[in-house]
């Protein structure tokens, strides 16, 4: 085990300048994300562009075209959790009411449709993968990637259930390099397994506060 976290201590330890600024920029995203915090996506920013760089250098142009995707969500992002400013509906006060994105919960139906689609396009690009490249585990590296698409457009939006789907996707994608022995990347996303599973039980007391808030307005006004 002592061995093991050297091992992977050195790696991340050795890692070139940028491979690692990347590391780091990702993690920071997922941690800011978790905290609903704006700036995460700026750190995906840094994060997806020298991924993008990285990919293409080495001749992975898939991977390099999903990270141009998960550029454009994170100006998408920033855009959609920016402070949106209006005036008051009294002229003679200058000041101005603020609001921000709140976090959403979308029910179970749509999550379930939405499943069966993610799958079944899962299963065609699987299937293309499988008999047209050389590509190792097909069908789930296919699932991997089409659910991890839409998961971020989740957290752009701030649906809750976004942590669900990356608890699975990041699950699966350690199976996937463990079995090819990619240890590091293990660790990496184990660490985004945790975070995860943090980020849902913050967004869902904060989700549950603001309903409870909301609630209690409407009684008032009610009243």
């Amino acid at each position: 085990m002592t061995e093991l976290l050297q091992k992977n201590f050195n790696y991340f330890a050795g890692l070139p300048l940028w491979e690692l600024l990347a590391v780091i920029s990702a993690l920071c995203y997922v941690v800011l994300a978790a905290k609903e915090n704006i700036w995460c996506w700026p750190a995906a920013l840094v994060s997806t562009i020298i991924y993008s760089v990285i990919f293409y250098d080495v001749y992975l142009w898939m991977d390099a075209l999903l990270q141009v995707y998960y550029l454009v969500m994170a100006i998408f992002g920033w855009y959609c959790w920016r402070k949106i400013s209006s005036p008051a509906t009294n002229t003679l006060n200058t000041n101005v009411h603020t609001s921000t994105l709140e976090i959403q919960s979308w029910p179970l139906i749509i999550h379930t449709k939405i499943i069966i689609l993610l799958t079944a396009c899962s299963l065609v690009i699987g299937w293309l993968m499988d008999n047209y490249t050389p590509t190792d585990f097909p069908y789930l590296d296919s699932a991997t990637t089409v659910f991890a698409v839409f998961a971020t457009y989740l957290v752009t939006k701030k649906v809750l259930e976004n942590w669900l789907y990356w608890i699975v996707i990041d699950f699966v994608s350690i199976y996937l390099y463990i079995e090819k022995d990619l240890q590091p990347t293990v660790v990496l996303f184990s660490l985004y397994v945790v975070i995860a599973i943090a980020g849902y039980v913050i967004w869902y007391g904060k989700y549950q506060k603001n309903n409870h808030q909301s609630n209690s307005n409407i009684t008032s006004s009610a009243e």
